[in-house]
């Protein structure tokens, strides 16, 4: 049995939501795992030992509890997922500047990657309930091969976003116009014009939807990128 946490920082609870939407799929994996922390379904107040924390949201510099519990996550989680684009790239929150009326302190949002050593990253704003099943069970299946695009993500590289996509992607002309960034895009800030995609700034939330759903991309990384552009040099 699997022992999982599952932890809320700062956010909007969508991936929550979106891993409630998985509905019937998630019965078998169910039976192989224990929850063991949740704060919207149990009243525990540590991080209890486990196996697989999985965590949405951003961390607030300036929210001493929440770094408290980041601190928690990495003494006791065996492994630790952030889920979402919050939690893996700063998403929305990184626009943050503070000035809110209930906390006008906390003016400062980080992914968890860039302060804690997070295993695997689910991208999306939320991530689909289906990747969230495809991702769960691959975990629990222990098939690293398939697991190593979600732990390449995990590695702090949070800047995916649109003006990434089309540096990486366009203006390396191996864009093909297929138009899977712009149905990726949760805030429709990427538009197809002529065959390539545009992306509006004003509108793009750096969740990194469309870079990692690019089939140019190409997760493994950017020396793959390249190997095959440049030969390796």
């Amino acid at each position: 049995m699997v022992r999982v946490a599952y932890v809320q920082l700062a956010g909007c609870c969508g991936c929550l939501v979106s891993l409630a939407d998985t509905y019937e799929r998630l019965l078998d994996i169910l039976d192989s795992i224990e929850l063991v922390y949740c704060q919207t379904l149990m009243d525990e107040r540590e991080i209890p030992e486990c196996d697989v924390a999985i965590v949405e949201g951003a961390v607030c510099l300036n929210d001493e509890h929440m770094l408290e519990e980041v601190e928690e996550l990495e003494e006791h989680a065996d492994t630790i997922v952030a889920l979402g684009a919050c939690a893996s790239t700063g998403n929305f929150m990184r626009l943050s500047r503070g000035n809110q009326q209930a906390a006008p302190t906390h003016e400062a949002f980080v992914p968890l990657t860039e302060v804690a050593d997070v295993d695997y990253a689910v991208p999306g704003c939320p991530p689909a309930p289906e990747a969230i099943e495809r991702f769960l069970t691959l975990l629990l299946e222990g098939q690293e091969e398939l697991l190593e695009p979600f732990a390449k993500l995990a590695e702090g590289k949070t800047e995916y976003c649109g003006c990434d996509l089309m540096y990486h992607v366009v203006n390396k002309s191996m864009c093909m116009g297929c138009g899977t960034c712009a149905a990726a895009c949760p805030t429709r800030a990427i538009e197809i014009v002529d065959g390539r995609p545009v992306v509006n700034e004003n509108r793009c939330i750096k969740c990194g939807a469309c870079f990692t759903q690019c089939p140019r991309t190409i997760w493994p990384g950017d020396e793959v990128i390249k190997e095959l552009i440049m030969g390796g040099e």
